[in-house]
C-alpha cells in the first residue's frame, strides 16, 4: 500500500519540476510564468494531500484547502497587475536590458 503513495508522490514531484521548467524557459511571457507558478502550487498541494492520506491526518487536507484558496487569490491579483501592465505599456512581454 505504501508503494502506491510513493508513486503518486513522485508524480507530484515531476509536476513540480515541470512547473519550474516552464517558469525558467518562459521568462518573457508573464502569463506563462503565472501558469507555471500555479502548476508548482498545485503540485505541492497534491503532495500535501497524498502525505496527509498516507499518515491518516486531516490537518494536511485542511492545509491543502487553505493553499488552494491562497492560490486563487494570488492568481486574481497577478492577473489584475497584468491588466494594469498591459494598459500602461501596450504589451505583456518582459524586456530585459
Amino acid at each position: 500500500m505504501f508503494k502506491h503513495y510513493t508513486i503518486i508522490m513522485n508524480l507530484s514531484l515531476i509536476l513540480f519540476l515541470i512547473g519550474i521548467l516552464g517558469f525558467v524557459l518562459n521568462r518573457k511571457n508573464i502569463i506563462l510564468m503565472l501558469i507555471s507558478i500555479e502548476i508548482m502550487l498545485l503540485a505541492i498541494t497534491f503532495l500535501i494531500l497524498v502525505s496527509s492520506l498516507s499518515f491518516d491526518d486531516i490537518l494536511g487536507q485542511t492545509y491543502a484547502i487553505y493553499v488552494i484558496a491562497i492560490a486563487g487569490a494570488e492568481s486574481a491579483i497577478g492577473l489584475g497587475i497584468l491588466v494594469a501592465f498591459y494598459r500602461l505599456r501596450g504589451s505583456i512581454a518582459i524586456e530585459y536590458k
